[in-house]
């Protein structure tokens, strides 16, 4: 099922969907959002529902196929993430940190003069790459904080 997979997340699983635009994916939240609505949503846009709502998966829009529900266990967003990931056999690899954590936007490359005074010195002087969110504005380098999402993913996934 490995591909290009969008997501919807429950209430009650949305640190997986931060997780999954880390990784590169399409991933919807909204807080709060009725079942109605991420049902209606997650038919309309062809998104997988990820939820801990049984409920939601026992429909018969899921029960028939028409709707795709992956119902997630676990507490942990690690257990949940690694859950998904080896579930549906998605790719960790040459995506990362292409999509905004916050708004779920592709990020675009930013040429690196652009951001002079816009970030920290000691950024714009250590760092070479440097990506933006068309919808938020926020720049993205890959920095520490790159190298600690990277390993944390390494570990769970």
């Amino acid at each position: 099922m490995a591909g290009d997979q969008r997501f919807i997340a429950d209430m009650n699983v949305g640190k997986l969907a931060k997780w999954l635009r880390v990784l590169g994916y399409d991933a919807a939240f909204v807080n709060p959002i009725s079942d109605n609505e991420l049902v209606r949503r997650g038919l309309e846009e062809g998104r997988i529902v990820l939820t801990k709502d049984r409920g939601i998966a026992a429909r018969r829009l899921a029960t028939q196929g028409r709707l795709q529900v992956l119902l997630v266990p676990g507490n942990r967003v690690e257990e949940q993430l690694r859950f998904v990931v080896r579930t549906l056999d998605l790719d960790q690899r040459g995506r990362t940190f292409t999509r905004c954590i916050q708004c779920n936007v592709p990020l675009e490359a930013v040429e690196r003069e652009a951001v002079r005074g816009l970030v920290p010195p000691y950024v714009f002087t250590t760092q070479r790459r440097f990506s933006r969110c068309l919808r938020c504005h926020k720049l993205y380098w890959p920095g520490t904080h790159w190298e600690r999402m990277r390993e944390r993913l390494q570990i769970e996934c």
